[in-house]
């Protein structure tokens, strides 16, 4: 629907005729165009007559007021009101009302996408947890967060391509192995796990699976032959058990990303070889760097050798410090094959890269946008949310969530405690970047201070409406085809059809900011509207053709919940 992108133009048009008439200056000033939290002051409200007050020397209001002067609000818009110190303020009419029910009814996702993102194509990495242990409640969040984003994007009109980094190559794999090898208790295994190994029982209950179906010969192998056949099957049980995992949470991935296999190419060794043929120089414009090949001789080298070390200088590029990507001793750094991660991920052509990474990664998003622009790529594409940690309380109460010795809970157990649709939606109900407390007894309740069931609970509602009319033995079935909407007049009809119409704008809003979180809180405040309209009017056994245009309401408001929820990978039930 576009209404503030709509009374944008509606604004800086009254502008250009006001200005043309009083000597103004012809460019229109930057202003915003806002819904105020109190409906009272209107739906939208901007604040064109204060940005001028300097420029023009004159009183806002009296700005303001010369502006709504010239306003040509259409049919969607009331006229101008002037409030406050010079603010414009503008009401939505009722000619709006038919098109969002119609659309509605028609095509409910259709209604809320948008080709906002002209097909950008992304790449959305999220969870990438260490593949030796099985998925727990520190990536449920980023999952929830990460698969939501992704459904979002793609509505909104971006070409979306969501990767798991199966970090499956160096030492803890080999600890894994090693940790698996000592459960076995062979009788010329080894005893002791590593002091970097796997304690949790799900190590016993792999070693069990793995004496199960390995060949007999096995305890007979050299221990290299045995790490090395047991890295590939732990490697290959665990994937099955994430894949699993991830089916039940409802998320699903493109790609799985193999470090592995990334460092059994010659990747890393291009990549080497690019750094050393890249320099940076500075720019003419104060701050501005310019990458680019080291074919002039001001060209600081990006890469050097200090102390049989090789390191990246990333200072040069906004780090705080230079990183080490090859180690005195030859083995690479873990930032070296990430780079090339990244990198690739250009080279595929992506040209948005967004990656979604635990608290502890602050440090991680200078020295890789730095990495980028080595390469050459614009570091405003690399994007990274950082998703805070999460409390886990029942009842108000902080819960110690480690229930066996070298675990934390599982997602698998997460979702046997409280279900799928209430593990997604509690995730989801805060910004990535706020710590989220998650009442798991709130969580588990069938009622209206359970924030999931009362969304839920008005979807059932509705459809059971629905049902009920079409058994309608006074009407032979009622429908909402053909309602008369000019019937819809209360308050709570009008509040509904508000947050109706400002949902795709809404939804475009949450895109642009990388803000999932705000699903929910649409969700959530369009089910409050719908409740708090039905406990105060009635759909059916009224006057047809008012029972009618509520009927069409309450359809319009199912088929937008329905899209929210799918949206936030819950179901919308038809009965509870």
């Amino acid at each position: 629907m576009g209404f503030s992108r709509q009374l944008r133009g509606i604004v800086e048009d009254a502008y250009l005729r006001a200005a043309q008439a009083e000597g103004w200056p012809g460019d229109v000033p930057d202003f915003a165009v806002e819904r105020p939290k109190d409906t009272k002051m209107g739906d939208y409200a901007t604040n064109i007559a204060l940005q001028l007050a300097r420029p023009l020397r004159r009183a806002p209001r009296e700005i303001a007021e010369r502006i709504a002067r010239e306003v040509h609000a259409g049919e969607d818009f009331a006229a101008a009101e002037v409030a406050g110190a010079g603010f414009l303020n503008f009401r939505l009419t009722q000619a709006f009302h038919p098109r969002v029910l119609r659309a509605l009814q028609d095509d409910s996702q259709g209604y809320l996408s948008s080709d906002i993102g002209r097909g950008e194509r992304i790449l959305l990495e999220f969870v990438s947890a260490n593949p030796t242990g099985p998925l727990n409640v520190v990536s449920a969040r980023a999952a929830a967060i990460g698969d939501t984003l992704g459904r979002l994007l793609r509505l909104t009109g971006h070409d979306v391509f969501t990767e798991y980094y199966v970090n499956d190559a160096g030492s803890q794999v080999e600890n894994l192995a090693l940790s698996i090898l000592v459960r076995m208790q062979l009788p010329d295994g080894p005893r002791e796990i590593p002091e970097d190994g796997y304690h949790g029982e799900y190590v016993t209950d792999l070693a069990k699976r793995f004496l199960s179906q390995a060949p007999a010969s096995f305890s007979g192998m050299p221990r290299e032959q045995q790490l090395s056949l047991l890295k590939a099957w732990a490697m290959a049980e665990m994937g099955r058990m994430r894949l699993a995992t991830l089916e039940a949470y409802g998320v699903h991935f493109d790609n799985f990303f193999s470090e592995a296999a990334f460092r059994a190419g010659s990747g890393v060794d291009e990549l080497l070889a690019t750094f050393a043929r890249r320099g940076i120089l500075e720019g003419k414009e104060p701050g501005r760097r310019v990458v680019e090949r080291a074919q002039h001789e001001e060209a600081t080298p990006l890469l050097e050798d200090r102390d049989g070390a090789r390191w990246l200088r990333t200072d040069l590029l906004g780090d705080d410090k230079d990183r080490v990507l090859v180690r005195s001793d030859g083995n690479y750094t873990y930032f070296l094959p990430d780079i090339g991660y990244h990198h690739g991920k250009y080279q595929r052509g992506y040209t948005r890269v967004i990656d979604l990474l635990g608290p502890d990664h602050h440090g991680y998003v200078a020295r890789m946008r730095a990495a980028m622009e080595a390469l050459g790529h614009a570091p405003e594409s690399f994007q990274v949310l950082i998703v805070q940690w999460v409390r886990f309380l029942r009842g108000g109460v902080p819960q110690n969530m480690s229930k066996r010795a070298g675990e934390t809970v599982t997602i698998d157990e997460l979702l046997s405690d409280v279900g799928r649709d209430a593990a997604r939606y509690f995730f989801l109900m805060r910004s990535h970047d706020t710590p989220l407390d998650f009442d798991l007894q709130l969580a588990q309740e069938e009622s209206s201070e359970n924030p999931v069931y009362y969304v839920q609970y008005a979807h059932a509602r509705i459809a059971s409406i629905r049902r009920q009319a079409g058994g309608e033995a006074s009407t032979g079935g009622l429908s909402s085809a053909g309602a008369d909407f000019s019937l819809l007049t209360a308050p709570e009809e009008v509040e509904i059809l508000r947050r109706l119409g400002q949902l795709p704008e809404e939804i475009e809003e949450a895109a642009k900011a990388l803000e999932p979180h705000r699903i929910p809180r649409m969700a959530t405040e369009l089910a409050q509207a719908f409740h708090s309209f039905y406990n105060k009017n009635r759909v059916l056994g009224v006057d047809p053709p008012l029972s009618a245009a509520r009927l069409a309401l309450a359809v319009a408001v199912g088929s937008a919940l329905r899209e929210l929820l799918t949206l936030l990978g819950v179901d919308a039930p038809d009965r509870m």
